[in-house]
């Protein structure tokens, strides 16, 4: 079990693990108090596979049926956000909601794996916030517009490589008040099946994001408020709407 992610001291961007408060760089094995580093997000995705609607009680929610497969869009590398950033409200929107998920993280090259086989190609989980500028999506009808902005993908704060994914307790905080409050055993599609899925239509390269759907109960932020997404085991991923 490690606890991974990825620092800035000084101009020397690098990986290390988190051991009871303190960054041990993987290269050289320098130590550094968590006050002497930036923390970055924890890794540099070619890409964030989201997917739609995989919770049971949130399509509920939305009054959508059950899907029978995965739905699937993308986000771009620019939304990526680290932990402790600032989410920055667009002028083009007039609603942006916070969406707590999981995220997986890839581990290695990835096509065509099975599901039995997908824990062998995953490096670990961090909280992921796929934040939606509402109106904008239900303007355009696809999503693209209204998922990608920059900032839009807050991520981190660190990447938790032994977990048992499908049963973790996921919660969302606006200004300290919970919002959403749900347990990843809803999901309609696990993670390795997701896994299996997502590869079966391109290929996963290492450090790329698979956001595995949110639970019940988004909601808007404002400006100057503050999103708390926390997942058991994993970490709390922290920012504030500018």
């Amino acid at each position: 079990m490690a606890i991974i992610g990825r620092f800035r001291h000084n101009h020397r961007v690098f990986s290390g693990e988190v051991i009871e408060g303190k960054v041990h760089s993987m290269l050289g094995g320098r130590e550094y108090d968590m006050s002497e580093v930036k923390v970055l997000p924890p890794c540099t995705p070619t890409k964030i596979v989201c997917v739609g609607c995989n919770y049971v009680e949130h399509a509920k929610e939305l009054n959508e049926r059950i899907p029978d497969e995965p739905i699937l869009f993308i986000k771009p590398p620019s939304s990526v956000l680290a932990s402790g950033e600032s989410i920055i409200y667009p002028e083009q929107a007039k609603r942006v909601d916070y969406e707590a998920e999981l995220a997986v993280v890839i581990g290695k090259r990835t096509k065509n794996v099975k599901a039995d086989k997908a824990k062998g190609h995953i490096l670990g989980y961090t909280c992921f916030n796929d934040v939606t500028a509402r109106d904008l999506q239900r303007k355009d009808v696809q999503w693209t517009r209204a998922k990608s902005f920059d900032t839009f993908s807050p991520i981190g704060p660190f990447i938790q490589t032994e977990v048992d994914p499908t049963n973790l307790n996921i919660k969302a905080r606006l200004n300290g008040a919970v919002k959403q409050d749900s347990n990843t055993s809803d999901m309609i599609f696990n993670v390795y099946r997701l896994v299996e899925f997502v590869s079966s239509v391109m290929t996963l390269e290492m450090g790329d994001v698979i956001a595995t759907g949110t639970p019940p109960g988004v909601g808007p932020m404002k400006r100057g408020d503050t999103i708390e997404v926390e997942i058991d085991n994993i970490g709390v991923l922290a920012n504030k709407v500018a």
